[in-house]
């Protein structure tokens, strides 16, 4: 198999762009431009030259911040990785816009905020409600605490965002002291310590249920969101 090779310099040009567009180079910029982003890509080609795979695409992976407007932001909600399975990731943790169709964790997201459908018959979510770039656009951040996965190797890639999540959340603490967080599953709550006097909310992963085939357990999480947009004399979420 040939070797690939990619020029961080171009990357590191195309991740600023995208992130100049929504502003989150205010809060990225540093460690887009540092010695800690050439370390991710450059383990990124080891593996693909070592034959493995990964998902999303290179120019997926920013796709969370650059749909949702930093001067928007209100809410991050923080998974575990993107789905493993390769083209479905989209580069927004949970959407399915390559799809079209949603995987088990979004649908007993969409079960929670849109309502399941199976009373009148239906059953499948449409494309567009499957596409997460509808809350994003609101101040979502759809975030994982992998960006990258190996394909159909869950949590493969955790350690290797470990340093970029830390450095997003720091910054986040420092300047959007008022942002929620809801942080679905062990991997992501594993992170509150770094999140400062943020406002927190917890639930399992969606994805628990969907191995169990039981019932999600969301603690309410949108609901309670929206309460607190309310107290903060914000715009609700539409889910």
């Amino acid at each position: 198999m040939e070797k690939i090779s990619i020029d961080i310099t171009k990357l590191r040009e195309n991740a600023n762009k995208s992130l100049e567009e929504s502003g989150w180079d205010a809060v990225l910029s540093p460690y887009i431009n540092g010695l800690n982003f050439d370390y991710l890509v450059n383990k990124l080609v080891e593996e693909v030259n070592a034959g493995k795979r990964f998902t999303p695409k290179f120019k997926d992976i920013f796709n969370g911040f650059k749909y949702c407007p930093y001067d928007k932001l209100k809410v991050v909600i923080v998974g575990q990785d993107p789905y493993p399975q390769l083209g479905v990731a989209d580069g927004i943790a949970f959407s399915c816009s390559n799809k079209g169709k949603a995987e088990k964790s979004l649908q007993y997201i969409l079960k929670k905020t849109i309502g399941d459908y199976t009373d009148t018959g239906r059953v499948m979510y449409t494309p567009e409600e499957c596409d997460l770039r509808r809350w994003s656009s609101q101040g979502v951040l759809l975030l994982n605490t992998a960006l990258t996965v190996e394909v159909n190797k869950i949590g493969s890639h955790y350690h290797l965002w470990k340093s970029f999540i830390e450095y997003l959340f720091e910054g986040l603490n420092r300047c959007c002291p008022n942002t929620i967080f809801i942080l679905m599953g062990k991997k992501s709550q594993d992170w509150s310590t770094h999140l400062g006097n943020s406002k927190i909310l917890k639930c399992s992963h969606p994805a628990s249920a969907a191995y169990s085939g039981g019932r999600w357990d969301s603690n309410d999480v949108f609901e309670k969101t929206n309460e607190e947009l309310i107290k903060q004399g914000k715009d609700c979420i539409t889910w």
